[in-house]
């Protein structure tokens, strides 16, 4: 997991709108799919909401840090 967050610090704040976005979209057709009986992967959508937290966390942290200075 450290290596997940290292990973979204590393990358630039376009990046980090870009991936949230991308990962809410992911979660939108997951539980999609989950309503239309198509598919059971609850997993997969909690995994994903916790990667979007971790996305948001970081663009946080960044706009305290920007505060600051």
């Amino acid at each position: 997991m450290a290596k997940a967050v290292d990973k979204i610090r590393n990358t630039t704040d376009a990046e980090l709108t870009h991936q949230e976005r991308d990962l809410q979209d992911q979660v939108f057709r997951l539980k999609f799919q989950i309503a239309m009986g198509q598919t059971e992967s609850l997993k997969k959508v909690r995994q994903l909401r916790k990667d979007i937290a971790r996305v948001k966390t970081i663009k946080r942290e960044r706009a305290l840090a920007g505060e600051k200075k």
